[in-house]
């Protein structure tokens, strides 16, 4: 299950000593849209081992200037509160993965 970020809610969200995945995305913009799907694949494959997190960068622009989002999507991973790593554009499912394994 995905959850939603807002402004109120991200800092909460990526503190603690879980994995975060935060999905950096618009509703304009075709690649996310391309992207949605196996982010949903992911979020539902790693269930109770990551969260998973949707951030509409029109709706808080904020956040995405505070993790310096320049293109969209772009993929944030955080690991005890801090990003450790990045992945920008419509990437491949095991490219995700492995990435999450490798974090996990």
């Amino acid at each position: 299950m995905e959850l939603t970020a807002t402004n109120q809610n991200f800092a909460e969200i990526i503190s603690g000593n879980s994995v975060v995945m935060v999905d950096f995305w618009a509703t304009w913009c075709g690649p996310c849209r391309a992207l949605a799907p196996t982010v949903e694949a992911v979020a539902s494959e790693y269930d109770g081992r990551v969260t998973v997190v949707k951030c509409n960068v029109d709706e808080c622009e904020d956040i995405a200037m505070d993790n310096g989002i320049r293109n969209i999507p772009t993929l944030i991973f955080f690991k005890n509160g801090e990003a450790v790593a990045r992945l920008v554009g419509n990437v491949k499912k095991d490219e995700i993965t492995s990435r999450l394994d490798s974090l996990l």
